[in-house]
């Protein structure tokens, strides 16, 4: 039975860690792992040779080098919706505490502690009207970005009596499907936030996105909105926040990523990075991510993968080895993998393949053993970033 080394860094769940069995050990110091579980510590892939995959417990992978992994052949997964519930319950508390002005009626409150104790009630009937909000109901609200998060907060705008609508420049149908029906799916960007009074963030962190929000993207909103991020900080240009809450063309920015530069301005609001910070979600998270590794590790199965396709395949009980192949998507590579098999003999029980216009991925099962010298001819191809072999003895 192979037993994969695994490198726990941040606290992981014990929920999560508690499904992996005796197929896998798991140390915060191991120095050459094969797998990584993470939450939000950086992780170079380059600095472990035999790393085969990542899952980071969370749906962001800004902190892992996802470019530099799939050049070599390292799968990496994420965790998409784990943490929706944790975030959309932090967003619309934190648009009700805005638009009431309740941060700033409880210090008042607070204010009060050293007020006579008769005088209470009339200092709050004479100075509540200092307070007085305006209700979300009947407001637009934008969902920038429609994942599993931003199709909650546009459902739970709706659910709020809001006018919602959704943008999203590549939307995922399975995500679009669970959309009420009064949502309205625009076309463009400016069609979503050129009227919202809301504009709510929910897209993740790449370079396209990095200062997605700039003074450009600010004068496109209607004047006086309130923008939202629960995303990622470096989407949003500081700056131009700023510099935007001071001419009045945003009334308010409420973030979950405090920067110095936005600490202590009158018009934003900020909590300390808590959006997927409940016990529920950090036990979804790790959950999800246990079994997206160990899963790809036992047998080659991917899902939630932010640079490998998808596929799952199960072996028979015939099954004795696994010849994973993960080639560079270009035309012939099936045909020269069944090929090489072919020629030497090797009898092909079941062959799956997925590509995501840039990887192809390749699952064979033999019924019997490959010999390495085989593998080793496939891997000459220059096409060919990795191989590997997960034996299965006829026991699974």
């Amino acid at each position: 039975m192979s037993v994969y080394r695994l490198k726990k860094m941040n606290v992981i769940s014990p929920e999560g860690l508690e499904l992996l069995g005796s197929n896998f050990s798991v140390s915060e110091q191991e120095p050459d792992p094969q797998g990584i579980l993470v939450r939000s510590s950086a992780v170079n892939t380059s600095n472990y040779p035999s790393l085969l995959a990542v899952a980071r417990a969370g749906a962001g992978v800004n902190n892992i080098t996802v470019e530099l992994a799939t050049e070599q052949g390292i799968c990496v997964f994420n965790t998409p919706g784990a943490n929706a519930s944790a975030v959309v319950d932090l967003v619309f508390p934190m648009i009700g505490v805005w638009q009431r002005n309740i941060f700033k009626g409880i210090s008042f409150c607070e204010s009060l502690k050293d007020v006579d104790g008769m005088d209470v009630a009339s200092e709050v009937e004479k100075r509540k009207s200092m307070f007085r909000g305006v209700e979300i109901a009947g407001k637009i609200l934008a969902v920038i970005g429609l994942g599993q998060i931003g199709v909650r907060v546009a459902n739970g705008g709706a659910h709020r009596y809001m006018k919602v609508k959704g943008f999203d420049p590549k939307p995922v149908l399975a995500n679009i499907h669970m959309l009420l029906p009064e949502i309205e799916i625009t076309q463009s960007l400016n069609q979503a936030i050129g009227d919202a009074d809301i504009v709510s963030l929910h897209v993740p962190l790449m370079e396209k996105t990095r200062n997605l929000v700039n003074q450009d993207f600010i004068f496109r909103m209607k004047k006086g909105a309130v923008l939202i991020n629960y995303a990622r900080g470096p989407i949003v240009d500081d700056k131009a926040i700023l510099a935007a809450l001071d001419s009045g063309q945003l009334a308010g920015y409420i973030a979950d990523f405090p920067t110095a530069s936005l600490i202590g301005h009158e018009r934003v609001l900020l909590t300390p990075h808590l959006g997927a910070s409940t016990s529920e979600s950090e036990e979804n998270c790790a959950i999800m991510a246990v079994r997206e590794l160990s899963n790809y590790l036992r047998y080659g199965n991917i899902t939630n993968s932010v640079n490998f396709p998808n596929i799952e395949t199960i072996p028979s009980d015939l099954v004795k080895d696994r010849l994973i192949v993960i080639n560079r998507d270009v035309p012939g590579m099936i045909a020269f993998i069944t090929n090489v098999l072919g020629t030497n003999n090797i009898n092909i029980d079941s062959f799956k393949n997925e590509s995501n216009g840039r990887i192809g991925y390749n699952i064979i099962d033999i019924e019997s053993g490959l010999p390495h010298d085989i593998v080793s001819e496939i891997e000459a191809d220059a096409n060919v970033i990795k191989t590997r072999i997960i034996s299965f003895g006829n026991k699974q």
